[in-house]
């Protein structure tokens, strides 16, 4: 599982989209932070807050932005990533090799799932540059960050989880990206659907960014790290179904 996990993430460095979605995503949040970082600071910005005493902070204000800024970046960049998991394998006649490899399906796609996990850590560890050079000229609530980052970790693997799936189900990338946006684009417009109707309906609940905004704002709740943790299974558990059909 290690094995398969380090040559994806090697493969993914020595392509040139990993560079230029690292490129691209430290630009535009690098803009979106320091845009609110200088409309914070503004003295008419400062005098409202002063009067309100429950007013957000420098973390809720600047930090909170940049994490619901990624979670809609990701929507848009993780297919791009995912298409080739296991579709490019089946298109380039390895996948047969990979499945009569004495190796289990569980390994092939934990490794494949790792892999692209791996990555996105390290972008997240070069975003986290930016809120931190806070410190040097004010306070942070690092429990807020730790909620954000446990919460943005947890909507990644989501992402990840069933773009993975769908990668199983086509020999075609192309194919597999423009499946796999139109899918988190339905999930995203759960949230829409839902707030239309009744808060509690359950395509509120299968919104798969209604989960992430209360982490964001630092109310950790484990009913939502468990709605996360069961996405990633189901959609793990039905790539391994998926491909041990195809092995058979």
């Amino acid at each position: 599982m290690w094995m398969i996990a380090t040559r994806e993430l090697r493969s993914l460095f020595l392509s040139p989209l990993a560079w230029s979605i690292l490129g691209a995503v430290q630009v535009i949040l690098g803009w979106f932070f320091l845009w609110s970082l200088y409309y914070f600071v503004q003295p008419d910005l400062q005098a409202q807050l002063a009067s309100n005493p429950n007013a957000p902070g420098l973390t809720a204000f600047v930090v909170g932005l940049q994490f619901d800024t990624i979670s809609t970046i990701l929507l848009l960049i993780l297919p791009l990533l995912t298409m080739r998991l296991i579709s490019e394998e089946r298109r380039n006649q390895t996948l047969p090799l990979l499945l009569s490899a004495p190796v289990s399906m569980t390994s092939i796609i934990l490794g494949k799932f790792l892999g692209i996990m791996g990555f996105f850590l390290i972008l997240l560890a070069m975003l986290m540059l930016m809120p931190l050079s806070l410190l040097f000229g004010g306070t942070l609530d690092f429990g807020q960050i730790a909620s954000s980052l446990i919460g943005l970790v947890l909507f990644i693997g989501a992402l990840v989880a069933l773009g993975l799936y769908i990668s199983t189900l086509t020999a075609h990338p192309s194919v597999a990206a423009i499946s796999t946006f139109a899918v988190f684009l339905l999930l995203w417009m759960f949230e829409l659907a839902g707030n239309a109707g009744q808060q509690n309906s359950v395509l509120n609940y299968l919104a798969i960014t209604k989960h992430y905004q209360p982490l964001v704002k630092g109310l950790f709740s484990t009913a939502d790290v468990v709605y996360y943790v069961l996405f990633i299974a189901l959609f793990l558990i039905l790539s391994i179904k998926r491909l041990d059909a195809e092995r058979f």
